[in-house]
């Protein structure tokens, strides 16, 4: 199910709470259960679309149906496609229920569990969400700057085992690698993980849209891990409202899915055996409604690009420049600044792990110095050239696979069964002069069939 929805956004577009949820196309029952805590409601009610939160709030009160021709009344005659938009979106999450009013006309209504628990997050009461109260006062206490360096370091060190840098023995654990393998983000080649080219594409986002597209992929192992996706789904969107929280009232599968997030730098435990941990900016910019994340690894700003084909990237970030040395040859390395050069045989090899030209040039143009974006184009013509020009290299040849037919004893038996393998549509290349031809592996049989039954006719 969620695989299925990775499929449908190869691009890696930018994603919101509401759009997972809709995307994972979850029943009826799983969103009610989700809608039992106040956390989720929040979450999915500050990613929706402001039109969406506005039909939300003018119904948070009302307890019976309010006709559908009312609601659409209250947008203007230009707005129709925002309007079904917003009540689309509404509909597919169950947050809005049809039902008639008195009279028998259409009506709307809200998710009664989604209304009550929403109410909570908005105005109070209810449980706690976190149980932080009851803790001691941490002795080991962390700041701010330390959760946002382990968090860089833990997601980094995800980010560095896939373009192949050097990174200590274990930084990278066994599960994290199974889900980039079965998401397609890398692949095994030679006893050795590579990085694809959906994987360039998932470095190419902020660090927000990482972390949940990783997310969805170890969502979708969840049940072969014994754990509940509605838990951990109220978990995450509850994690992003905490600064604090114990692990006291947790159960066994819900720990062993807390030791996943520590791992990938999403919350931060100083012990496994500890009984507190702390969200990291990563999990607090999961369901936050923010729209820049503080933690983006992959800032703008440090490449410069000359037509003598260099590359400069003033950075002291491992990471940075083991992505420029994806398809650039690297010269010389300073403490804060890099030198590398772009090749042919640096872009082939780039070109062999499934990178294309237009991604390595949009990577080019994303991290651009200020100084570069003052020119148009940003990067030098020729350059852009250059590297398509390599890549089209690679595509003068068509490799298909067929079956080579030759040694005919006479022209006319090469003609006639060539002529037959035309008519079916299978032949792929033919040389009469030298009685050659090529079929197919599909039209294989029927080619074979054909020319055993001519024989024995003559």
């Amino acid at each position: 199910m969620l695989l299925v929805f990775f499929k449908r956004h190869r691009k890696f577009s930018e994603l919101h709470v509401f759009h997972i949820l809709i995307e994972l196309t979850l029943s009826a029952a799983t969103l009610e259960r989700l809608y039992n805590h106040p956390a989720t409601c929040m979450a999915v009610f500050r990613e929706l679309p402001t039109l969406s939160k506005h039909y939300i709030t003018r119904l948070l009160f009302v307890e019976q149906p309010v006709p559908q021709a009312v609601v659409g009344s209250w947008l203007a005659q230009q707005y129709v496609k925002q309007h079904l938009d917003a009540v689309e979106a509404l509909c597919e999450l169950h947050i809005y229920a049809e039902i008639p009013v008195p009279g028998g006309l259409p009506g709307w209504i809200l998710n009664k569990t989604f209304r009550k628990n929403l109410k909570i997050a908005l105005l109070g009461g209810g449980k706690p969400w976190a149980v932080c109260a009851n803790l001691e006062k941490d002795k080991h206490v962390k700041d701010i700057k330390f959760l946002d360096n382990y968090a860089i370091e833990r997601w980094e060190s995800l980010l560095h085992f896939m373009v192949g840098s050097q990174q200590p023995e274990n930084s990278v654990s066994g599960d994290a690698i199974k889900v980039l393998l079965r998401s397609a983000l890398m692949k095994k080649e030679n006893d050795s993980n590579i990085i694809t080219t959906e994987g360039f594409q998932f470095l190419l986002m902020t660090t927000a849209s990482q972390v949940w597209h990783f997310m969805l992929q170890y969502l979708d192992t969840v049940e072969e891990r014994g754990l509940n996706l509605v838990d951990c789904l109220t978990f995450l969107f509850q994690l992003s409202f905490l600064t604090l929280e114990s692990t006291g009232e947790m159960n066994e599968p819900m720990l062993m899915f807390l030791q996943n997030l520590r791992e990938l730098g999403i919350v931060y435990q100083r012990k496994r055996r500890s009984g507190r941990f702390y969200p990291t900016r990563l999990a607090i910019n999961l369901a936050s409604g923010l729209k820049e994340v503080n933690l983006d690894v992959n800032k703008a700003g440090y490449i410069v690009v000359e037509t003598n084909y260099r590359v400069y990237a003033y950075t002291d970030s491992p990471l940075q420049i083991a992505l420029i040395a994806l398809f650039c040859e690297m010269m010389y390395r300073f403490p804060n600044f890099s030198v590398g050069v772009l090749t042919r045989e640096s872009i082939r090899e780039a070109l062999k792990s499934g990178i294309t030209a237009d991604q390595i040039i949009k990577f080019l143009q994303m991290h651009a110095h200020p100084e570069m974006l003052k020119q148009k184009p940003v990067l030098p013509p020729t350059v852009m050239d250059q590297i398509r020009l390599w890549e089209m290299e690679r595509d003068r040849f068509k490799f298909t696979e067929g079956v080579l037919y030759s040694q005919f004893l006479s022209q006319s038996d090469f003609e006639l069964l060539c002529n037959y393998a035309q008519d079916l549509g299978v032949l792929i290349f033919s040389n009469p002069a030298r009685r050659v031809m090529l079929v197919s592996k599909s039209g294989h049989d029927d080619v074979k069939r054909f020319w055993k039954r001519h024989r024995q006719d003559h």
